[in-house]
């Protein structure tokens, strides 16, 4: 890539011992469908960035033993909503209701966050910006 070039972040990859599950966790959580162009993995595509899910297997194909499955313990996937206290609500009535591990809070930089975690422990930010500081920082 040549000096100037812009970088894009169009994907994150969770990878996992079980995707049927984790794609069924983050349909219903975001309402989004998953493409499944492969068995052992599956795409949630949103409008900003795309949620992918892979099996453990699939790492081979990179390079085996990079990954640990189900260990991650410090990235956040981040999804901007509308308003996080009707999403908690939504949330909580699912059949796969998440582990919450902090309740709707506004935070010092002005977000209403609810932090949870999906089937795999990995933690789940679901946030709105209240401020007008916090608004402009998505502004793109």
């Amino acid at each position: 890539m040549q000096k100037g070039s812009t970088v894009q972040l169009v994907s994150v990859r969770v990878i996992t011992n079980d995707v049927t599950r984790l794609v069924e966790f983050y349909e219903q959580v975001t309402g989004l469908d998953a493409r499944r162009p492969a068995e052992q993995f599956a795409e949630l595509v949103g409008p900003s960035c795309t949620l992918a899910i892979g099996s453990a297997e699939t790492m081979a194909l990179f390079s085996a033993g990079a990954d640990v499955p189900e260990s991650n313990r410090t990235a956040i996937l981040e999804f901007l909503v509308e308003d996080v206290d009707r999403e908690h609500e939504r949330l909580m009535s699912l059949a796969v209701a998440p582990e919450v591990v902090q309740e709707p809070t506004t935070m010092p930089w002005g977000n209403r966050s609810l932090l949870f975690r999906d089937p795999d422990g990995n933690l789940v930010n679901f946030f709105t910006p209240l401020t007008d500081e916090a608004r402009a920082r998505l502004a793109r």
